[in-house]
């Protein structure tokens, strides 16, 4: 497979960006952005560190981020697997990548930018619920910020019902591949309430 190894190679294939792709980018917060987001209970977050990339889905039963003001986003870390990727490179990289999605919608709100990790008592003390407090904070500065074009969603129907029947692999199946004791079944038949109770 050849690969194209230059810029200008690139840009001979491909030409000039539409002006419009340019222009709607934004370096902090909008009125009709922060509307969007505060909406929105669902991003992807990518990271880069020393072993390479990692893109992690982030949800919550609210807005999955709070916007501290118009240049700052406050996510919380709340229970997961401990593998704590994501936060690993922030450490050691601050780059950072948002894309935020709310089902039925064909826009997708992307936000680039650096990250830092707190553990300050005053900034987790915001996001306390039933009693619990998240063990980190993300705070996010953004660069840019700005609307994706909505073909990839309508190309792919994402939100459509055509693959609402499709049978895809399990989580339980995905452990079981590697490891041919696991009771598969009995990990996907508990998981859902598992999760649900792990949730804060």
């Amino acid at each position: 497979m050849k690969p194209i190894k230059t810029i200008a190679a690139l840009e001979e294939i491909y030409g000039e960006a539409n002006p419009r792709s340019l222009t709607k980018v934004v370096t902090q917060m909008t009125p009709l952005y922060r509307e969007w987001i505060e909406a929105c209970r669902f991003v992807v977050i990518s990271t880069v560190g020393p072993e390479g990339t990692d893109g992690s889905p982030r949800g919550d039963d609210g807005s999955v981020v709070t916007i501290a003001d118009n240049k700052t986003l406050l996510m919380p870390d709340w229970f997961g697997n401990n593998r704590v990727d994501t936060l690993r490179n922030v450490v050691r990289d601050e780059r950072v990548s948002l894309m935020f999605m709310i089902p039925s919608s064909t826009n997708v709100v992307r936000v680039n930018g650096t990250g830092i990790v707190t553990d300050d008592a005053e900034v987790l003390k915001r996001f306390e619920k039933k009693g619990k407090l998240p063990r980190s904070v993300l705070a996010i500065t953004i660069t840019e910020m700005y609307f994706q074009c909505a073909k990839a969603l309508m190309r792919s129907k994402l939100w459509s019902d055509e693959q609402s029947d499709q049978t895809v692999p399990t989580a339980g199946a995905f452990v079981k591949e590697r490891d041919a004791m696991f009771d598969a079944d009995g990990y996907d038949a508990g998981y859902p309430e598992y999760a649900k109770s792990r949730m804060w």
